[in-house]
Order: structure tokens, then C-alpha cells, then sequence
């Protein structure tokens, strides 16, 4: 395995996670919001208290992501900041927007219901708008008559397979976030958010797949090149279409663990995310070897070899630090009963 290829897993690793993080995130938003008036469900309680520990974490990854694509394919940073000026801009002003909320929420609490309103408008437009980054790097919509790239924005906005794009990122949002919530709602003994965030996962999900062959669809007209290197790898395809199916399933069969209750949420996220990283794995080997089509490839936009080699140790380094915290985070988060239904300790107990 070369350098180049080494280095462009590690971005894809970071683009992976991000992109299932912050679909919880901004799809908790969302939910929160559409269930602001429905107090006894408590689902907008549920969804505010996902959302207010978990968000700072996801930002820690697009920041790795930035900072992995201008050290790593410096080459490539220059031409995708000069065709992503215009959407990137918007993904910014949003996220920066969205951010300021999160924070002064916590300081002032008349400011939570505004919160909740922003949170839930940039829970849709920033998925979106982050998923419609792939068709650009398809490199239809770059032009270079001048020399330097530019983005055909004309194109861009007619193009169905961007739109599909856009579906299946708001679709997915909608989706893992609501699979998530219910399962956090059970584990919280929320049972009536667990119903409301289990019916929604119903719903998207097949809305979800339908987006899925709606890409691949006007990919094979938009993209042919692209198209035909993912058909190459089709029985990975049907592979990450069972787990999605598992995935289904866990929705509607009874738990194996309590009694009257059915839907297993725990099995349906594990088995959805295995889908997606299967399917993404897919997308990106058939996408190889350009970061954006057909100028910008990883061998060419690959950074000096001597400095890939400081950065890559110093992002071990890294990872070998923060992730055991991740996961004491994430264990702290999911099992911790007194946060997870909101119980103060008593007097003269501790806590």
C-alpha cells in the first residue's frame, strides 16, 4: 500500500465518522424541534438531552478532517476550497450559527427555545449541503477554461443526481438519528419517545433506501465512469443491502429482553452503520484514484513524503489518546441511569 493510499484512508476514516455523528447530531436537532409541543412524549426532552453532550465531540472530527485534507493533499485542499467557496461558505455560516446557539443555550435558558427552532432548521440544511460535496468531486459541474477550476453552479442546481444526493443525505439524517433516539429512549425507560423515534424509523428508512438507487441511478448517466467501478464491486453492494435489511428487522421483531416490547434499536444501529461503511467503502474504492475528477488525483495532490509520515505519527499519537476517552465518554453517556432519565441525587447520597 502506498503513501497516497494509506493517507487518503485515514481522510475517508474521518469523512465516515463524521458522517454518522453528525447525522445523530443534527437529526436530534430536528426531531427536537418537530416535537417541541408534544410534552408528554417527552421526545423533544430526549432529543435536547442527546444532543447537549454529544455536540462538541462531533465538531472535534470535522476539525480532524479539515486539518487531515490540508496536511495530507495540500494540492487538493487548493482546488476544492476554490470549488466549494460558494457551498462551503453556507456550511459554515450555518455550522458557526448553529454552534452559537449550543453554547449561549447553556447559559441562558430563555434562549432554548430559539435554540431548538435553529437546531432543527440546520439539522436539515447543513446534511444536505455537506452530501452534495460528493457529486461536485465527480468533477460534471468543474470547469477549467480559464485554467483554474470553478464551479458551474447553473449545473449543479439541474442536476437530479444531486438532488438525489441531498435526499439521501437528509433522508439518512433523519434516519440513523431517529434509530439512535429510540434506542436512547429505551435505555432511558422513555417508552413513549421510544415509540415516537421507533415509528419515525420506520418510516425513513425505506425513504433511505429509495434515495440509495435513485443515486445509483442518475449516477449511471451523470458519472458513468463512476457508476461502472461500483458495479465492479456489486456482490459488496448486496452484502451492505442485507445489513440494512437486518437492520429493518431489528425494527419490527420483538426484544429478546423485554417482555411486551418490540423493536431491538441496539441491533438495528449496529447492523445500519455496518451497511454504511460497507457502502461507503464501495463508493470510495470505485472513486479512486481522483479526489476530484479528472484533474485532481491522490498521487498528484499528495503531500511530501517525509512530512506524511510526521503527520500520520502525530495523528496515532493522537488517536491513541483521545479514543479511550471517547469511549469512557460514550460509556458514561449510554449507561449512566441517574443522566439518563434526568434523577437527582437524593440528600446525603452521593453522587
Amino acid at each position: 500500500m502506498t503513501d497516497a493510499l494509506i493517507a487518503i484512508t485515514v481522510l475517508w476514516g474521518f469523512v465516515f465518522i463524521y458522517a454518522v455523528m453528525a447525522t445523530m447530531d443534527f437529526g436530534a436537532g430536528f426531531w427536537s424541534m418537530i416535537y417541541i409541543n408534544r410534552e408528554k412524549t417527552k421526545a423533544t426532552n430526549i432529543a435536547n438531552r442527546y444532543l447537549s453532550p454529544t455536540w462538541e465531540v462531533t465538531n472535534t472530527f470535522i476539525v480532524a478532517l479539515v486539518v487531515a485534507v490540508y496536511s495530507l493533499f495540500p494540492t487538493a485542499a487548493y482546488t476544492l476550497g476554490t470549488v466549494l467557496l460558494v457551498p462551503g461558505s453556507m456550511i459554515l455560516l450555518l455550522l458557526a450559527l448553529r454552534s452559537a446557539f449550543l453554547v449561549f443555550s447553556n447559559i441562558a435558558t430563555e434562549y432554548r427555545k430559539p435554540l431548538t427552532y435553529i437546531s432543527g432548521i440546520t439539522g436539515i440544511l447543513i446534511p444536505g449541503l455537506l452530501i452534495s460535496v460528493l457529486p461536485i468531486t465527480h468533477g460534471e459541474f468543474v470547469d477549467y477554461e480559464t485554467g483554474f477550476a470553478q464551479l458551474n453552479l447553473g449545473e449543479l442546481f439541474t442536476s437530479p443526481n444531486v438532488y438525489a444526493f441531498i435526499g439521501f443525505g437528509i433522508s439518512s439524517t433523519l434516519f440513523l438519528s431517529s434509530v439512535l433516539l429510540a434506542d436512547y429512549s429505551k435505555v432511558s425507560h422513555a417508552m413513549d419517545a421510544y415509540q415516537v423515534y421507533l415509528r419515525d424509523a420506520r418510516i425513513f428508512g425505506p425513504i433511505s433506501l429509495a434515495m440509495a438507487f435513485l443515486i445509483m441511478l442518475t449516477l449511471r448517466g451523470e458519472a458513468p465512469w463512476l457508476y461502472d467501478k461500483m458495479m465492479e464491486d456489486l456482490p459488496l453492494l448486496l452484502f451492505s443491502l442485507v445489513f440494512f435489511l437486518i437492520g429493518g428487522a431489528g425494527l419490527f421483531l420483538p426484544s429478546f429482553f423485554e417482555k411486551g416490547v418490540r423493536g431491538m434499536p441496539r441491533l438495528a444501529m449496529i447492523a445500519v452503520t455496518i451497511q454504511y461503511l460497507v457502502a461507503s467503502y464501495v463508493y470510495g474504492k470505485a472513486h479512486l484514484p481522483y479526489i476530484v475528477y479528472p484533474g485532481v488525483t491522490i498521487e498528484s495532490a499528495f503531500t511530501d513524503p517525509n512530512s506524511f509520515r510526521a503527520v500520520f505519527v502525530t495523528y496515532i499519537v493522537g488517536f491513541a489518546i483521545l479514543f479511550p476517552g471517547f469511549i469512557y465518554f460514550w460509556s458514561l453517556f449510554m449507561h449512566d441511569k441517574r443522566y439518563l432519565r434526568q434523577r437527582k441525587p437524593k440528600e446525603g447520597t452521593q453522587s
